[in-house]
């Protein structure tokens, strides 16, 4: 039986843990007796779906207080190879075999492997495969592709989507939210962002999009970040969370989705923890060029950690008042990117050849690359002679990307395309480069905070 040992030797039972996580969180929204709380999950990516699943594994029993759904998009096919992958999933796992057999689900799968039947993303995520990450068969989900349906009496809505189709999406669901008298919560696990240049510069957040393309109050949204990969958190590898957003709603958050192998702890400050999400991509992507590059040599990779890690806390300083506060979060989470990330991966393929930038950052099997977008909004945004700042060697006002040479090399490559990948190496090797320690030097020793940048007031 499953059960949870106390600091003080006592011993209950897990499942009234988490009865009572869910009563705790019912009487804070004020559900009714017999009015379950609605959780939707929008967006079906590895992510999104996991997080999900984690919900109706951990909830999913306790049916007739909380009902957990996710909505993807319908009529995405799977193609021939792709079901042939999955049914060598599907044989390899006898709990999973058992279970569609079970389920009266099997069939379909061998259909689709003799080539008798084409799958679709929607149906095959009921039985709990996502599209995005078929290696990991998750637990079975209710799955809705009316959006409508989705969301309109949702209690809390998971944002599952990439930065880049948030603000669609969420202006699609303001129509259904129009007559609603109480505003549901939001806890978005995009890591995006865009660039905002007139009437000032300045970044936009997932969340911000949510809110101004809903009306939904910042209170409401939350984000929730890592260090975390998808599928070593369903496995159950121990890892680490941060839930950020208002007080009101962030600690019994944290509290209702800590599990014992998944620890989430809560911080106030919202949008730059979402905004360093959204950086650490941006060197992903180059983490993986490197190691391609180089044939895995530790020596580049170190070099090329030194010195993004130094453009990465010489940024937290232009956004932040107080960077010191951000170097285990931001650290963290880029360390676990650059070892086993989408945006590494993609970075890789390019280097190899494997993939081209003319299949744009829409990956079959992986997603949306989120990095490609924010190497484009973090280097128009850092462009801006309006926050130019004193250049400590040339004694003359520059752009702030002018101190941060890979994310301009990684612009020229990715965007502009003046470049091939190979040139990220001739950047790394340019000697006329700072040294990684002059960079944060400069960043601890002058004040370069710019409230501004993240739409706050000096």
């Amino acid at each position: 039986m499953n059960h949870v040992v106390h600091s003080n030797g006592s011993v209950q039972n897990l499942n009234g843990v988490l009865e009572e996580k869910l009563d705790e969180l019912r009487a804070l929204i004020g559900k009714a007796e017999g009015d379950p709380l609605r959780i939707v999950g929008i967006g079906a990516g590895a992510w999104g779906s996991v997080f999900t699943a984690l919900l109706q594994e951990s909830y999913g029993h306790l049916r007739d207080k909380v009902l957990i759904r996710i909505w993807r998009r319908p009529g995405r096919s799977v193609d021939r190879a792709t079901a042939e992958h999955l049914f060598e999933v599907i044989n390899s796992r006898e709990d999973v075999l058992r279970r569609l057999i079970r389920r009266c689900a099997y069939l379909k799968y061998v259909e689709a492997r003799l080539g008798d039947r084409i799958l679709h993303a929607d149906v095959i995520l009921k039985d709990g495969f996502c599209l995005n990450m078929i290696d990991t068969p998750l637990c079975p989900l209710k799955v809705v592709t009316n959006l409508q349906e989705a969301v309109w009496d949702a209690d809390i809505v998971i944002n599952g989507l990439p930065s880049t189709e948030t603000r669609e999406v969420f202006e699609e669901i303001s129509r259904y939210w129009k007559e609603r008298i109480t505003m549901p919560i939001i806890i978005s696990l995009a890591k995006g962002v865009e660039a905002e240049l007139e009437p000032e510069p300045r970044i936009i957040t997932p969340t911000q999009m949510i809110n101004r393309a809903t009306g939904v109050p910042m209170e409401n949204i939350l984000y929730l970040g890592g260090p975390n990969i998808a599928s070593e958190i369903y496995n159950k590898e121990y890892a680490n969370a941060r839930i950020c957003g208002a007080e009101k709603w962030r600690k019994p958050l944290a509290k209702f989705l800590r599990q014992p192998h998944f620890v989430v702890w809560d911080n106030g400050d919202l949008v730059t923890h979402e905004v360093m999400g959204g950086l650490k991509n941006v060197y992903a992507i180059g983490a993986g060029m490197v190691a391609a590059l180089t044939n895995e040599s530790a020596t580049s990779k170190s070099v090329y950690f030194a010195h993004c890690t130094s453009e990465m806390i010489f940024i937290t300083h232009l956004l932040t008042e107080e960077p010191e506060k951000l170097a285990g979060p931001l650290l963290a989470d880029t360390y676990v990117t650059l070892l086993k990330g989408r945006n590494a991966w993609y970075g890789q393929k390019l280097a190899k050849g494997e993939l081209s930038l003319e299949m744009g950052d829409s990956i079959k099997g992986k997603g949306m690359i989120q990095g490609v977008s924010a190497v484009k909004a973090f280097y128009e945004l850092l462009s801006q002679s309006s926050i130019s700042l004193l250049h400590p060697d040339k004694n003359k006002p520059v752009a702030p990307v002018e101190l941060c040479p890979i994310l301009k090399m990684l612009y020229r490559i990715l965007i502009t395309r003046e470049f091939t990948v190979q040139a990220i190496l001739q950047a790394l090797r340019d000697e006329t480069m700072n040294d990684p320690r002059d960079r944060i030097e400069i960043a601890q020793t002058h004040v370069f905070y710019r409230p501004a940048l993240l739409g706050q007031k000096p």
